[in-house]
């Protein structure tokens, strides 16, 4: 794939979606770190379920720590690994309280020292919080990013990293949430739905799906 057609691809991105933001509910920089901790092999939708109901009276690091480990992980038991997830969380409230001032880091080395935060956490913290031009890939975008050609990889990283390189600079603040919403709800994993998607023709995949026949 050439680069005229990456930058048209996020043309169109941009022409059907001038404000793409995350589906994690959140309001604050802290509440979007939890979230995103908590959505690994988790559902948004899920994630959301779930912060509701301990975002409105325990959303602050020192709020969470109120809260206690037993309390956050049966307020987060509908999602995957909610043990683990809760004694990460609170651990990272503790440093965020004791060495940051309880403010979340805009650094990665500082975000990746927290734990249960990840290159793909830290990413979608400083992208969509502090406005670093990033590309946090996850499965959907590892997936779109090989399928349509556009930045092919056999890992998380290399994809990350060829992405990083063949964005056109103007569109790179978005592009991470372009990608995931169009492997989210269009190219998606079975049965991606080529008929209905505003790139097919400029997409490499092979195996594309036809449009429904008429009856």
């Amino acid at each position: 794939m050439n680069q005229n057609t990456r930058k048209e691809i996020f043309r169109r991105f941009q022409a059907a979606d001038p404000d793409p933001r995350t589906e994690l509910e959140y309001g604050s920089v802290f509440q979007l770190l939890i979230a995103v901790m908590l959505s690994a092999q988790a559902t948004d939708k899920s994630v959301n379920l779930a912060t509701r109901r301990f975002f409105p009276e325990h959303g602050t690091p020192q709020g969470l720590l109120d809260l206690g480990e037993e309390g956050l992980a049966q307020a987060i038991r509908t999602i995957g690994l909610y043990k683990t997830k809760a004694h990460n969380v609170i651990r990272t409230c503790s440093i965020l309280i004791g060495q940051h001032q309880g403010q979340v880091p805009d650094s990665r080395e500082a975000l990746e020292s927290l734990p249960g935060v990840g290159r793909k956490t830290a990413n979608v913290v400083l992208n969509t919080a502090f406005g670093h031009p990033v590309m946090a890939v996850d499965t959907h975008i590892f997936r779109v990013a090989n399928r349509t050609g556009m930045a092919p990889g056999k890992t998380v990283l290399a994809v990350e990293k060829a992405l990083m390189k063949r964005v056109p600079r103007e569109y790179m603040q978005n592009a991470h949430h372009w990608l995931i919403l169009h492997g989210r709800y269009v190219c998606i994993a079975r049965k991606p739905k080529c008929p209905q998607c505003g790139i097919s023709d400029l997409c490499e995949y092979l195996h594309k799906t036809p449009a429904p026949a008429n009856t």
